[in-house]
């Protein structure tokens, strides 16, 4: 198969022949029809997360169809179309138990614990906890979104940030992660405020939903949504996973509100200052949101298929997997409206 490749951390990654896998017992291969690249894609490229180990493959926003099913697999058979949460749980310990796959003691994650989906074909362990069936339906570019940005954001939104009708929500970071945010607050009835330095990611949230946004660049943002909110958000997300939005997001609450860290903080970002003495004075919530549980996709998908979220208008550059190399490595400098999508392989 062809795939995508890093043998150093840094280094630019190559496009390689590499051998088919071949399913576990309790596991399939997927024939990737999408996939998605990402933010932490780049992170574990820069040599940010210590699960990977090189030679690697990334990737881990995925969908496409089942060509090969292990002995051990009663769910799913070869044609199904489907996706994967990027967290995949062992659905034996503690966590798993309790429902919270998510954080699963024993997780592995395509992309990062083992190769991923910048590939024609990449496995999939555990399927029957851990795949979700797609509609036929859905585009595979907007399925691919699903696992990683997508999701994520309706835990944090849902989930996590309990967001409510009338309520006022910030996002900071206006890229895949923070717009699908913005679309999905604004479908639970929040009016929601989008902050990033790009004008056209800006109108793009203003589009999807956003009753004000704030252009990061020239205003006081924690200042500026105090002012618009008449005393803060109730609930501020950080969307990108830096020192400024962080903090940024803190101060712009009201008391007791709730701060949700969604952007991995990483490198130089990885133990940053936090404005401890407003946290404990206007008791303000801290809270992380890390993927989805493949067991709550279906209340996404039902929102998809009624019509309150459109992940389609999500979906980016539409790249070919010759040009993920340069689309990886440029995420720090450049990313394009809209989360960007290998389609062609």
């Amino acid at each position: 198969m062809k795939a995508v490749m890093f043998e150093t951390f840094g280094e630019m990654p190559t496009l390689v022949t590499l051998p088919d896998p071949t399913p576990a017992a309790h596991g399939i291969v997927l024939k990737v029809e999408a996939t998605g690249v990402c933010r932490s894609d780049w992170h574990g490229w820069k040599g940010h997360d210590p699960d990977i180990e090189l030679p690697h493959v990334p990737g881990h926003e995925l969908a496409g169809v089942v060509v090969a099913v292990g002995k051990d697999v009663t769910r799913w058979a070869v044609g199904d179309k489907v996706t994967v949460p990027f967290i995949c749980s062992c659905g034996s310990c503690s966590e798993c138990y309790a429902g919270h796959q998510q954080v699963c003691l024993h997780q592995e994650q395509p992309g990062f614990t083992h190769w991923g989906s910048f590939a024609e074909y990449v496995a999939i362990h555990r399927a029957d906890l851990n795949l979700v069936a797609l509609p036929d339906s859905m585009d595979f570019a907007t399925a691919a979104s699903l696992g990683c940005r997508f999701a994520t954001s309706f835990r944090a939104v849902v989930d996590q940030g309990r967001v409510s009708a009338g309520q006022w929500v910030a996002v900071h970071g206006c890229g895949g992660v923070g717009l699908s945010a913005v679309m999905i607050a604004a479908a639970a009835g929040a009016n929601v405020i989008g902050v990033d330095l790009n004008p056209a990611k800006l109108d793009l949230a203003r589009a999807l939903g956003a009753a004000f946004v704030i252009d990061g660049r020239h205003e006081n943002v924690a200042e500026a949504i105090r002012e618009i909110t008449r005393g803060g958000a109730n609930v501020s997300i950080d969307a990108l996973g830096h020192t400024v939005t962080m903090t940024n997001s803190i101060l712009c609450l009201r008391p007791r509100g709730k701060h949700i860290q969604v952007g991995l903080m990483l490198g130089d970002h990885a133990a940053p200052a936090v404005p401890m003495p407003r946290i404990v004075g206007q008791e303000i919530e801290i809270l992380g949101s890390h993927g989805m549980q493949s067991h709550r996709y279906g209340a996404m998908l039902d929102m998809v298929a009624s019509g309150k979220l459109d992940p389609a208008r999500l979906v980016g550059d539409r790249i070919s997997l010759a040009e993920a190399p340069a689309a990886l490595v440029n995420m720090d400098r450049f990313q394009s409206v809209g989360a960007t999508i290998i389609t062609r392989f």
